[in-house]
């Protein structure tokens, strides 16, 4: 069981640092202007809506039932709206209260960008905790993908690998633009993806032969809650504000359909008794 773990983890490894090629992807194109910044949150936005509905909710409700799976994804939802609460969420200003400032010669203008940059990096903390609760299950796959044979652990790895580069664009985007830091965007991508190899660990080692499926099934979709809170409450407020609703709208459609294509990728590469 111990080289199966370790080969399991070297295997989450390297689908979960594929985080940090997204992160560098943001780190090499440089910091975007305001406008842009909203057309790619609009972008990661519709990649984790994408991951909530279509995947995580989607998977809880056909294995658990459609009672029991929107129980835990409201569960989820709710649980997140609590958390976001004791998190200190700076406000911005409104975008014509810092033209006026602009225009009147004053200070505002530097104020205003510092604002947008606090609400920002909020943003992105609160995306990088979404994405490492996905990553969790994406760990767990891997171990038991492993058990089945080497081929199956690396097709399975890899299809993750792929899945994850977009979701560390997600969480380095907000950090870079707002710190302006390409160290603390790498850092928070790089770690929203150990949280894969965590997942090996919780399923080899705490749950070695009594996971049960419904409850697996069941967190799942309580992530798949926490996820669609996240976006709705923080990325899509902000695309709509910098790029504008239309265009934002447009940049949503767009995440979740190149979202989707990866989804249905890594389902094919799976085993037929096996899901995410």
């Amino acid at each position: 069981m111990d080289s199966q773990v370790i080969v399991a983890l070297a295997l989450s490894l390297v689908g979960g640092l594929s985080t940090s090629l997204g992160a560098l992807l943001v780190i090499l194109s440089g910091a975007p202007s305001l406008k842009m910044l909203g057309l790619l949150q609009g972008f990661a936005a519709g990649l984790m809506l994408s991951i909530s509905f279509f995947d995580l909710a989607h998977n809880a409700i056909n294995s658990i039932g459609f009672l029991k799976g929107n129980l835990w994804f409201f569960a989820g939802i709710i649980f997140f709206a609590v958390v976001v609460t004791f998190i200190p969420e700076p406000q911005i200003a409104p975008a014509s209260e810092g033209k006026r400032k602009k225009e009147n010669g004053d200070e505002g203008g530097k104020d205003m960008m510092k604002k947008h940059r606090r609400q920002v990096f909020y943003s992105g903390i609160v995306t990088a905790i979404g994405i490492s609760l996905h990553n969790l299950p994406e760990g767990m796959a891997v171990f038991l993908g492993s058990l089945k044979g080497l081929r199956v652990g690396l097709n399975l790895a890899f299809a993750i690998a792929l899945h994850n580069i977009p979701e560390g664009v997600a969480v380095a985007l907000p950090v870079y633009f707002a710190t302006q830091s390409k160290w603390e965007a790498f850092k928070l991508a790089t770690l929203s993806g150990f949280a894969e190899p965590l997942g090996v660990v919780v399923v080899a080692y705490l749950f070695p032969s009594s996971l049960n499926p419904e409850i697996l099934e069941g967190l799942l979709g309580a992530v798949g809650g926490v996820m669609a809170f996240l976006t709705l409450h923080e990325m899509l407020p902000l695309a709509f504000d910098y790029a504008g609703q239309k265009q934002a709208v447009k940049a949503v459609f767009f995440g979740m359909a190149f979202m989707s294509a990866s989804l249905y990728f890594l389902q094919i590469s799976l085993p037929e008794d096996m899901s995410l």
